[in-house]
């Protein structure tokens, strides 16, 4: 049958202000990863601002505020969620509590979140607009059976991203086991200014109206997905575009403005193989350098971080060009970073298939659940 939303689920809008408990629970969304329903982390190290919005164990947190993320989680305790979210729970007239998680993060539900979306820079979904969207909804016995092997595809795709976590772990161990921690540099590698051995380029700043769905590919911060570049939503531009501005091979993609803290700082390299000609967005920097592969893991480490945090000279979330210049990097020989990079390719190989089994799972599970 078909219902509109407001009959599906009910909008919980009830907020307070935030004590300094709060802190250690708060959820923003930050916390909130593209297609997974868990919340792995939470807490704020800084004071909340502002009211929140009152959340209780189970309640569904959707990121309304860029929604091409696509993020929406289940609640895992009692708390405060960001006021740029939703706080969804079912009608169990109309759906059933088990399978609603699976609804609100299906791409039936958030493609059209997307589309009703507004704002150039920061889309986001107004209740007043979702709630008079209709979707058809399976019968309650239905649902109830779907969510069981719904339930089941989850764990395996779990099981994936958990290789995967391992992988990534082994990479940061690799690079200190051969170069040291770039903290304390005890090997003694010359260091050098970031400026000195990269050049770094602010991306490309469009209107809305260069938006064209024939256009160049601008690759934005919600391309990059588990450390990788990601391609299922994408903007395309028809604009002047330097030169410079196009990405090319073993460039690293760092996201350098955000709403997010968790999301500035985030890198990804540009492939060997790509299929088209693409740039990237004001709140974007490419770092060029024929130590990319090393960069990447050390804009990944906690040296990296605390010098950005150090050369901060205001509250707004972002890496300027400038903060950059000057961080200071130890650099080992370029003979001792290839015979890294080789180790890297190598445990890309596994992160590469174990993200391929996780596609299949995620393509299955989108095709039982009316994605």
């Amino acid at each position: 049958m078909r219902y509109k939303f407001e009959d599906i689920a009910i909008n919980s809008i009830a907020k307070r202000k935030p004590t300094d408990e709060d802190m250690k629970t708060y959820i923003g969304l930050e916390h909130l990863d593209a297609n997974d329903l868990r919340v792995t982390r939470f807490g704020s190290k800084v004071p909340i601002k502002g009211e929140k919005l009152l959340m209780t164990k189970g309640d569904i947190l959707f990121g309304r505020r860029n929604t091409y993320l696509k993020r929406a989680a289940i609640a895992p305790h009692d708390g405060l969620f960001s006021a740029h979210g939703m706080i969804l729970r079912p009608k169990e007239k109309v759906i059933a509590k088990e399978f609603f998680p699976f609804f609100i993060s299906s791409d039936y539900f958030l493609n059209e979140a997307i589309r009703i979306s507004v704002g150039s820079i920061s889309p986001t979904v107004n209740w007043g607009t979702l709630k008079t969207l209709e979707f058809e909804l399976p019968l309650l016995n239905e649902q109830r059976q779907l969510s069981k092997i719904l339930w089941a595809f989850i764990e395996t795709r779990n099981a994936y991203k958990t290789l995967l976590f391992l992988t990534e772990n082994l990479v940061k161990s690799r690079f200190v086991e051969m170069f040291g921690d770039p903290v304390t540099n005890p090997m003694g590698w010359e260091v050098n200014s970031l400026s000195d051995i990269a050049e770094c380029f602010i991306g490309l700043t469009y209107k809305p109206d260069d938006v064209k769905e024939t256009g160049i590919i601008v690759l934005r911060s919600g391309n990059i997905q588990n450390g990788k570049l990601d391609f299922t939503n994408v903007v395309r531009v028809t604009t002047d575009i330097k030169e410079k501005l196009f990405v090319r091979k073993d460039d690293i993609l760092m996201c350098s403005r955000n709403g997010s803290e968790q999301l500035v700082g985030k890198v990804a390299i540009i492939p060997d193989e790509l299929n088209e000609t693409m740039t990237f967005g004001a709140f974007m920097t490419i770092i060029r350098s024929k130590y990319s592969h090393y960069l990447l893991s050390f804009f990944r480490s906690k040296a990296f971080f605390e010098q950005i945090t150090t050369a901060k000279t205001s509250t707004i979330n972002q890496i300027t060009k400038s903060m950059l210049d000057v961080i200071r990097v130890p650099v080992p020989p370029l003979s001792l970073q290839n015979c890294f990079a080789e180790f890297v390719k190598q445990a890309d190989k596994s992160k590469f298939a174990a993200l391929r089994q996780t596609k299949v799972a995620t393509l299955l599970y989108n095709d039982i659940n009316g994605g």
